[in-house]
C-alpha cells in the first residue's frame, strides 16, 4: 500500500485511476431515486453520462441494498410507474456500470446519519473525486477531510461539459 496524507492507495486503484482518467463519483441514494423519478433532471443526465463512460462511479454492495430498499417503497414505485422487477432490472444495469468497492477501511463515525456512512466509506475506499447528493450538509465537513468534493448532480454535469 502507498500512503498519501490520510488516504491509502492500493496499486490497483492507482492503475485504475491512470487507465480511467475520468471523474469518479459515489452516488447517494437520493440521486438514484431522482434519476428514476425525473426523466429530464440532472440526476438522469448523470446516469446517462455514467452509461456513456464520461464519468465513473464506485459503490458497495450495501449501497445497492439501500438503493433497492428505497426504490421499491410504494411511493417511489407509484411516482416512477415502474414495477419491482423493472427496478431490479435498472439496478442490475447500474451495477454493471459501477466499479465495486469493498471497504477495507471503516472510518465510522464521521456523519450524523449511519446510512450516509457507507456512502462516505465507498467514496474514500474507491478514491472518488466527489460524492453526488442533494444533501450536501450531511457529508460536510467529513468528506473534505478526505479531500472528496460533495456536489449536487447539476454541479457534476457542469464540470463534465
Amino acid at each position: 500500500m502507498f500512503t498519501h496524507g490520510c488516504q491509502c492507495f492500493s496499486l490497483a486503484f492507482l492503475i485504475m485511476r491512470y487507465i480511467i482518467g475520468n471523474m469518479i463519483v459515489t452516488l447517494d441514494t437520493d440521486v438514484v431515486v431522482a434519476a428514476l423519478r425525473s426523466q429530464h433532471g440532472a440526476s438522469r443526465r448523470l446516469i446517462e453520462h455514467l452509461r456513456g463512460g464520461q464519468v465513473k462511479a464506485v459503490a458497495t454492495i450495501g449501497m445497492f441494498v439501500e438503493y433497492e430498499a428505497v426504490l421499491t417503497r410504494a411511493d417511489h414505485l407509484a411516482a416512477t410507474g415502474l414495477s419491482i422487477i423493472e427496478i431490479g432490472n435498472f439496478l442490475d444495469g447500474l451495477a454493471a456500470l459501477v466499479l465495486p468497492v469493498k471497504p477495507h477501511f471503516l472510518w465510522r463515525p464521521q456523519l450524523r446519519d449511519p446510512n450516509d456512512e457507507m456512502v462516505l466509506e465507498a467514496a474514500v475506499n474507491g478514491q472518488a473525486d466527489a460524492i453526488v447528493t442533494f444533501n450536501r450538509r450531511d457529508f460536510l465537513p467529513a468528506a473534505n477531510n478526505f479531500r472528496i468534493d460533495v456536489e449536487r448532480p447539476g454541479d457534476i454535469i457542469r464540470r463534465l461539459k
